[in-house]
């Protein structure tokens, strides 16, 4: 499912809201989270999951292509751990 896909399945669920309406409801729930992640914020849906960000450290790697050393610098990385509601709905 992608974002428009998540707008329309609003819209048919609920006939009195209207699609443009939607839209900015997705765009605002999206925007709020990522906004708490470049903040370092956790986010945390009850039942759903826990949205974050990780530090990776600098590393050194490979390049797969031709095996020379590459330097990888440090980062962060936003991950998604599932809530235990959630890991028992997908595993029934």
């Amino acid at each position: 499912m992608n974002k428009s896909d998540l707008i329309t399945k609003i819209v048919n669920l609920n006939p009195g809201v209207y699609q443009k309406d939607a839209s900015k409801i997705v765009n605002i729930f999206f925007n709020t989270i990522s906004n708490a992640i470049v903040k370092n914020d956790r986010v945390e849906l009850r039942g759903f999951g826990v949205f974050g960000s990780k530090e990776r450290d600098a590393r050194i790697a490979r390049n797969p292509k031709n095996g020379s050393v590459v330097a990888v610098p440090a980062k962060k990385i936003p991950y998604f751990r599932m809530g235990k509601n959630m890991k028992d709905r997908l595993n029934k």
